[in-house]
């Protein structure tokens, strides 16, 4: 079986017209792949949209403030992109005179991309002949060469890297890593492929041995951790609260949020109480506390899982530090208090 041109024409035939399929502009191309790294296209894409029409150019992108990018880039999760793509515009901008690396080598370089974009973007604006390999190819290869291998280390990337790059196009690599990526994302799903339709199944061990679901092989993921934060969202009488930035590493890095308060366990009113008059920005004898969901909201992260509240404190007078209530929604939250923004109605 020619596996290439079987690919090839199922894509032909069944590949999604997508924007940035429609062009090699290498801004358009890395914006894309950035966004759709841990993201579906479905949700990736009106947030590309957004992006072109906010920075068409990486000049616009590298220009902009961080918190602005941050908020465009709200819901999207894992922000680190957002804040590597805006620090990688910057210094393409400022150190490369805007123009974009063309090299597999000299992209992988760029903060925030590894060796799937790398490749994606070679590949497509410079038809370099380097093979991708993200889930979607995993799951075609590891199926079809019936492949055991763990998927989640070292090991794994390698083999899979070199079987891909054995097979990639010599004249057109860019069309056979589309065609492979968009064959592993709408016929070889993870779930309930319909192996029936596929050009493959006569060839693919997985289906002849009816192991499709158990391939690609991956290791058992790291225990998920539980946390529980308090959110505490002061009101004061001339309308203003307590909006504060994040510092230090993490997913949340210069996002903002309210005032928090992260206990070892579920939190009762008196623990939350003493707390709240720790902090400095309310007077102890002036508050009023109140919990505004009696049920936990579990935001569920890829390490851990939040259980979060929100608990409302009213105060009489102001407060020095007040951001006016519609200047809330102007921040970039994480989709956690984004969603009670918007559901509390500031």
């Amino acid at each position: 079986m020619n596996i290439q041109k079987t690919l090839i024409d199922w894509y032909i035939v069944n590949k999604r017209d997508l924007p940035w399929r429609n062009t090699t502009d290498p801004y358009s191309i890395w914006l894309s792949e950035i966004i759709l790294q841990q993201t579906q296209v479905a949700q990736g894409l009106p947030y590309y949209t957004s992006f072109v029409s906010n920075y068409p150019t990486i000049f616009d992108l590298a220009d902009a403030d961080e918190s602005d990018v941050l908020k465009l880039w709200q819901g999207l999760g894992y922000y680190s992109r957002a804040r590597n793509l805006h620090t990688s515009a910057q210094y393409i901008a400022t150190e490369l005179n805007g123009v974009f690396p063309k090299t597999f080598s000299e992209i992988i370089k760029l903060k925030g991309v590894g060796d799937y974009t790398a490749s994606a973007i070679a590949s497509f604006c410079y038809n370099e002949k380097t093979a991708v390999i993200d889930g979607n190819v995993y799951r075609f290869l590891s199926r079809f060469y019936g492949i055991y291998t763990p998927i989640t280390g070292g090991k794994g990337f390698k083999e899979f890297k070199a079987i891909a790059q054995n097979l990639i196009e010599t004249v057109d690599p860019a069309t056979f890593n589309q065609a492979i990526m968009e064959f592993g994302a709408r016929q070889c799903k993870p779930k309930t492929p319909d192996c029936t339709v596929c050009p493959f199944s006569s060839d693919c061990v997985a289906f002849q041995k009816e192991e499709i679901n158990c391939l690609p092989v991956k290791l058992k993921a790291l225990k998920v951790k539980k946390k529980f934060f308090n959110y505490i969202v002061i009101l004061s009488e001339d309308n203003t609260t307590i909006v504060e930035q994040r510092q230090g590493k993490g997913i949340w890095q210069n996002l903002y949020q309210f005032p928090l308060i992260e206990t070892d366990t579920a939190a009762n009113y008196e623990t939350v109480l003493k707390a709240v008059k720790a902090l400095n920005y309310v007077e102890s004898e002036t508050l009023e506390l109140s919990l505004y969901n009696t049920t936990d909201i579990v935001h569920k992260l890829s390490h851990q899982h939040l259980y979060t509240k929100f608990w409302i404190v009213t105060v009489n007078g102001t407060l020095p530090e007040g951001v006016p209530f519609n200047k809330v929604p102007t921040f970039p939250v994480p989709i956690l208090i984004g969603n009670f923004i918007e559901n509390f109605n500031f």
